[in-house]
């Protein structure tokens, strides 16, 4: 017969340990993890862990204020939100079958990037020939539709309540006694309770997650609005190409959505943005033209040097120039597709504490010049998804602060340059001052001539979310069939029974087998 200490004591583990249903305690339901935020990071963690097999036995559950967002038909029209989806972040919506939906709707691939300088004739272009596409254009309500679709796929894994919005937090003491709950205490607005084991905040810049947890974050506006819109092009094209010109009032960039539209986002001052709001349709698109056309802000001295130094890049690197291609015209703007919004930056001081984890931009937010805001919160969750996993196969407490601190950790030295470098850039880039639009005009061009670090550009914008084996992103369905995702870095080398052998873009030898579990030639590790 069990002590009654030794009851109390153990009646925690059983309840999150019990697979596929949550424990009922004292009227409230028990989870292993909860996710609060069901936008495209939230519901792609959802989908991480789903599909974990080291996690099949934990009960997860999806927390949405927001109604389900039906599939069945795509509107003939384009979406004004976007998202320039990196390699990296196809790699890990492959690893649990969503991209496989992405594809079946509708995205967009680039191959080939150009940047220039309104206040010169300097420009960089980015391509990767011969090499897989860049990155591809998405609308942000198809990849929730392909996540949401993937969603019903593991509905014996993952519960979604929508139209579920918290209201309260009640948080665990890092060391508890045998008469506290070790888990944290969610009150919905409906009168339910819910308590769980390890809770996520992806509920956005605005995150109620992180203010009643307590961590701070920092933040600034950039008193700038991003005009986003849906574009028609004069003709059809094979419009593969992202443009982005920095103009001195912030940058525009059109990004493709097909042969004949393209997505507009317009980053500038809020009085221009009103006026653009305000315009008439035609008035519109002739300033959208001049903007991407116009040289009227040029200096003669800084096209001079400029135009002195490209003549000795020809020269001394005759492969280090690039043509410069002409952007697209444009014809016409969906009606109502017009939106703004404000831009800023922010980033919490803490992505982890006692049994709670921040991820997207509930963790951070930066500006969309460099499309990296959502590619950092698929990186988020590529990386607490592994952690959880491999807590999970260690027989290790979800809610642990060892593998969240580690989580936290590898994410914060891979967004903290990256937020720098953007931030870095807009402030660069909103200034006329000779000396500075001289400075970066120089170094645009430099940096256009040298491969290497330029190529280094294009590693950092496709935000690797694993290690180079985890390119590989070989998984097992339920069939027992092998699949590798698109971009898969990874070459076959050999294949016995249900044991992979491959070897990652770093040499190191690779086995998956059909327990899901990645070995190197150093040991033992999980993606």
């Amino acid at each position: 017969m069990m002590l009654p200490s030794c009851q109390a004591a153990l009646t925690p583990w059983l309840l999150l340990r019990s697979p596929h249903r949550a424990l009922s305690s004292g009227g409230a339901m028990v989870y292993d993890v909860v996710i609060s935020g069901g936008g495209m990071v939230g519901t792609a963690m959802a989908c991480a862990l789903g599909s974990d097999p080291h996690l099949h036995h934990k009960k997860i559950l999806l927390l949405e204020a927001g109604q389900r967002k039906e599939t069945a038909h795509l509107p003939a029209r384009f979406s004004n939100r976007v998202s320039s989806i990196t390699p990296g972040s196809a790699t890990l919506l492959a690893s649990f079958g969503a991209w496989e939906h992405v594809s079946a709707m509708r995205m967009k691939p680039f191959k080939r990037m150009q940047v220039w300088d309104a206040c010169s004739d300097a420009l960089i272009t980015f391509d990767k020939d011969g090499m897989e596409d860049m990155g591809h254009v998405v609308e942000n309500d198809v990849v929730i539709a392909a996540l949401t679709q993937q969603l019903r796929a593991m509905s014996d894994r993952v519960e979604v309540l929508y139209r579920s919005r918290a209201q309260g937090y009640t948080w665990p003491t890092p060391y508890h006694n045998g008469e506290a709950r070790p888990w944290v205490r969610i009150d919905l607005a409906g009168g339910q309770t819910l308590h769980t084991r390890l809770l996520i905040g992806a509920d956005g810049q605005n995150s109620m997650v992180r203010s009643a947890a307590g961590m701070h974050s920092i933040q600034w506006s950039y008193n700038h609005v991003a005009v986003v819109a849906t574009l028609h092009l004069s003709e059809a094209t094979d419009n593969n190409v992202a443009w982005q010109r920095f103009l001195p009032t912030g940058p525009i960039a059109l990004l493709p959505l097909s042969d004949t539209c393209s997505s507009l986002v317009w980053s500038t001052s809020p009085e221009q943005a009103s006026r653009l709001l305000d315009m008439d349709e035609e008035t519109f698109v002739d300033a959208v033209n001049s903007a991407f056309w116009s040289n009227e802000s040029q200096s003669d001295f800084v096209a001079s040097a400029g135009s002195i130094l490209h003549t000795a890049i020809s020269y001394l690197m005759p492969s280090g120039t690039s043509s410069r291609q002409l952007p697209p015209s444009v014809s016409q703007v969906d009606s109502d597709s017009r939106a703004a919004f404000p831009l800023g930056m922010a980033h919490a001081t803490e992505y982890v504490r006692h049994r709670v984890a921040l991820i997207g931009d509930a963790a951070h937010r930066v500006h969309p010049l460099a499309g990296q805001g959502v590619n950092l919160g698929f990186g988020d969750v590529g990386s607490l998804a592994r952690h959880l996993s491999k807590a999970a196969f260690n027989g290790q407490d979800l809610g642990s602060s060892k593998h969240l601190l580690q989580y936290e950790t590898e994410r914060q030295r891979h967004n903290l340059p990256m937020m720098a470098t953007v931030d870095l850039l807009k402030r660069l880039y909103n200034t006329k001052q000779l000396p500075v639009v001289l400075l970066r005009t120089l170094g645009l061009q430099a940096t256009n001539a040298i491969l290497p670090v330029k190529v280094s550009f294009v590693t950092a914008s496709a935000s690797r979310q694993h290690r180079d084996e985890s390119l590989i992103c070989l998984y097992i369905s339920r069939n027992k069939s092998w699949h590798s995702p698109a971009s898969s870095s990874g070459r076959l080398v050999a294949a016995a029974g249900a044991s992979w052998e491959t070897r990652g873009s770093s040499g190191r030898r690779v086995i998956a087998t059909d327990q899901y579990k990645l070995f190197n030639s150093k040991g033992y590790f999980l993606f």
